[in-house]
């Protein structure tokens, strides 16, 4: 079968994997669809990994693919039934796991395309209990972003900010991928978004996902824009993501007693932070990392209804996988790139 293996850092290959052994107790085999490509991809292609790994290693950590086979022991499942898949390999045992609070499993083994063999490969065997039913109404696509694209921001707004309509909520890097799924779902709920963008070809797309107020961060300080928008009060959250580029405006963005929830670095892992600022302004700072389960069945069932839609910017084949990754490392996109598998 086809995979496509990081066999040394920015450098990948097209290979022939054998074909994973039938399902055992509890496993599904699954014939990958689609893999969608995240910033963790770009990490890892890059060198920056969380932990050793053995390359060489199969890439992807988001995608959806159908049920090839079923083991012994599943049931709930079907061959054909279109499924997402949860990106980490968890332990189903400890109380995390046991209570639905998947992304805070003991036992965690690592995540998939990052320290273990990823997605993007035809096809392979997965625990039945991390993978999720698409409902009617979502296609391959919309199943392929649930894992980090919509469930990430989920979790982020909803389990960890407590988002509450009415608010007010500056989204970071509203072209990303999970920055076009914020948007959509903060608005969706009653917010009045404010985004940045790195380019003023990104601002009519993100005012079409329904924000209100888009700031090119090149050309204007974001956090000045913001307390004028706001009336110098500030923002109820902020949704960020870049890291060490945007921490100090994203500070100085909030409203006294905000919330700053937060998943990503993409800009660097390391920052300066005023204390002062940060307990005389009562302000509570949220680390967010990947979703729970539950929030990937939420985003689907959005999807469903039509509340919100998954934002494309291309999809490739596996030959066109480094320019891929190239342009996201530069931020040049607009929403997802797929990786078209089956």
């Amino acid at each position: 079968m086809r995979a496509l293996q990081l066999v040394e850092d920015r450098k990948l290959v097209e290979v022939d994997l054998p074909p994973p052994p039938p399902p055992g107790l509890g496993e599904v085999t699954v014939r990958i669809a689609k893999v969608a490509l995240n910033h963790i991809d770009v990490w890892g292609w890059r060198g920056m990994a969380f932990a050793k790994r053995k390359m060489p290693l199969v890439i992807g950590a988001e995608a959806a693919g159908h049920v090839d086979a079923v083991g012994p022991g599943v049931g709930g499942l079907k061959q054909g039934q279109l499924v997402s898949i949860f990106g980490a390999q968890t332990c189903g045992l400890c109380g995390p796991c046991q209570e639905g609070r998947d992304n805070l499993c003991e036992n965690v083994a690592g995540v998939h395309g990052f320290h273990l063999d990823g997605f993007a490969q035809e096809l392979i065997n997965l625990p039945a209990r991390n993978l999720v039913p698409a409902p009617p109404g979502v296609d391959e696509t919309g199943a392929a972003l649930a894992p980090i694209t919509f469930g990430t921001v989920e979790h982020m707004l909803f389990d960890n900010a407590s988002l509450e309509p009415g608010e007010t909520v500056l989204v970071h890097a509203g072209g990303s991928g999970i920055g076009t799924a914020a948007i959509q779902l903060a608005k969706r709920m009653g917010c009045t978004v404010i985004t940045t963008v790195g380019s003023d070809a990104k601002i009519e797309p993100a005012k079409a996902l329904g924000a209100d107020h888009v700031i090119n961060y090149r050309e204007d300080r974001f956090e000045g824009v913001v307390r004028k928008l706001t009336k110098k009060k500030g923002v109820d959250v902020v949704f960020e993501h870049v890291g060490a580029d945007t921490w100090a405006g994203s500070m100085l963005s909030l409203k006294r007693g905000g919330r700053l929830v937060t998943c990503g670095s993409t800009s660097g892992v390391s920052t300066q932070m005023n204390l002062m600022m940060l307990f005389q302004q009562q302000f509570r700072i949220i680390g967010s990392f990947g979703c729970r389960m539950q929030n990937m069945n939420d985003a689907m069932q959005k999807m469903a209804r039509g509340i919100v839609h998954p934002v494309v910017d291309t999809e490739v084949d596996f030959d066109g996988i480094g320019e891929a990754l190239a342009r996201m490392e530069t931020r040049d996109v607009f929403g997802k790139i797929l990786l078209k598998v089956g």
